[in-house]
């Protein structure tokens, strides 16, 4: 069965209500990462919006809520790192999904890469990033970055997808 949205089933200004966007994207399986700060105290958080914006320099770009906790720190980094989780790394996408927890305490397999950014031990890969800007959308902000250094893995990636994480590894 297909469901259309259209602005008829939103609110009367013609948008699609956040609601049923939120539910047709539950449909999109997207690979899950985490996005971190260094530093004396670091911090990070689970995302499903990173994207590759260019190859040439090679960018990318990722969403983050401005009223997460992460945000005020993020919004201040020159560097960031990102962990492209591995299949069978559930437990740190919920670790680093979770709010009001000390997630570096909870997660114990990590190690400080260049600027001191954190990397997590059997990632699928991990890239160090250099901001390049950020920018106001709605209720998020989108990051920009350079990639200054990327290392990967062969290991099968991590999925979300209809609210569950999963990997092709799963798939019928």
């Amino acid at each position: 069965m297909t469901s259309v949205l259209s602005s008829e089933d939103g609110p009367v200004d013609g948008t699609v209500d956040a609601d049923s966007f939120r539910r047709l994207f539950r449909h999109h399986a997207a690979p899950v990462a985490v996005i971190m700060t260094g530093g004396a105290s670091p911090v990070g958080f689970t995302a499903t919006s990173l994207v590759p914006l260019a190859a040439d320099p090679p960018l990318v770009s990722f969403n983050i809520g401005r009223d997460s906790s992460s945000w005020p720190t993020v919004e201040r980094a020159e560097h960031l790192s990102v962990n492209l989780l591995a299949a069978g790394q559930h437990d740190v996408a919920t670790v680093f999904a979770t709010s009001g927890i000390d997630r570096f305490a909870a997660i114990t397999h990590w190690r400080r890469g260049p600027h001191g950014l954190p990397v997590l031990d059997d990632s699928l890969a991990w890239l160090a990033l250099r901001v390049r800007g950020r920018v106001d959308a709605g209720d998020h902000a989108v990051v920009v970055a350079d990639v200054i250094r990327a290392e990967h893995t062969p290991a099968a990636p991590l999925l979300y997808h209809r609210g569950r994480y999963t990997s092709v590894l799963d798939a019928p």
